[in-house]
């Protein structure tokens, strides 16, 4: 006897998909038998990994859209949905993000740094998730992943303002599992842990990639495939009784008595 995760039939959106996590998350979702609409605010990157998914012979479609602009995103939403007949069944939310702000000392930080974040976070994923929720409430259910970060869930030096963020990402997955589950919809968010996107790699020397692992239990990092794997078990009807939960994928990083103070830390983790 086997058990096989089967999504064929299942139509999904992966918002920031162009590289890294997203991408990822978007190749294992057509992997697994999902028609993937693959969105990037790059229209090049968002391309190639729909030229990926189709040369494994997975189906897939490119869009582009400025998430920090409240109506393209929702009408890029709108428009996915369109394409899928009406049947979004699956939404990852994987926009967060430090834009054009570094890393700094709380007592440094001001209001531009603070409103930028919040707005390149939790305001981009609750405004999708509120937009994807429309179309499932409409076609009968479905999942809404929100990507959060391991920074959550410990002290985030050099990072506060990033990492409050992202916690408001995980209470606001609870408070969309408990509104939208009589609609069909379940809700669910994954922390990675650090994790060497493209931008962590221009900011971490290789001293500081060498004391995160060395904290952490399985001295190691994150990888890419580790969280699209998971992601592919969260949407599936394998995880059905799964909402409103944050689940930890950071190589047991949580449970670190100390990680490095850098203020050069990751953008993104």
């Amino acid at each position: 006897m086997s058990i096989t995760i089967d999504l064929s039939g299942e139509c999904a959106l992966v918002t920031g998909a162009g590289a890294g996590i997203g991408a990822e998350i978007a190749r294992w979702l057509a992997r697994a038998g999902a028609h993937v609409a693959v969105h990037d605010i790059r229209e090049k990157e968002a391309s190639s990994v729909v030229t990926s998914i189709l040369r494994e012979g997975g189906r897939a479609f490119a869009v582009v859209a400025n998430a920090r602009d409240d109506a393209a995103l929702t009408g890029m939403i709108d428009d996915v949905a369109d394409r899928f007949r009406g049947r979004l069944t699956i939404a990852v939310n994987n926009i967060g993000m430090y834009g054009e702000f570094s890393p700094g000392p709380f007592t440094e930080l001001d209001g531009d740094h603070w409103r930028g974040l919040l707005e390149q976070n939790i305001v981009i994923t609750a405004l999708a998730g509120a937009a994807e929720a429309r179309h499932m409430i409409a076609s009968g259910g479905g999942v809404i992943l929100n990507v959060s970060s391991g920074e959550t869930t410990r002290p985030a030096p050099f990072m506060s303002a990033y990492a409050a963020a992202k916690a408001a990402i995980n209470h606001l997955t609870q408070t969309m599992a408990v509104e939208l589950g009589p609609y069909g919809i379940r809700v669910v968010a994954i922390a990675p842990g650090t994790t060497m996107t493209e931008t962590v790699v221009e900011v971490l020397d290789q001293d500081h990639v060498d004391a995160l692992v060395d904290a952490t239990p399985l001295r190691r990092m994150t990888e890419f495939d580790e969280l699209a794997r998971l992601s592919v078990f969260l949407v599936s009807d394998l995880a059905r009784c799964i909402t409103g939960q944050l689940i930890l994928a950071d190589a047991g990083a949580h449970l670190s008595r100390s990680r490095p103070a850098n203020r050069s830390a990751s953008k993104n983790d």
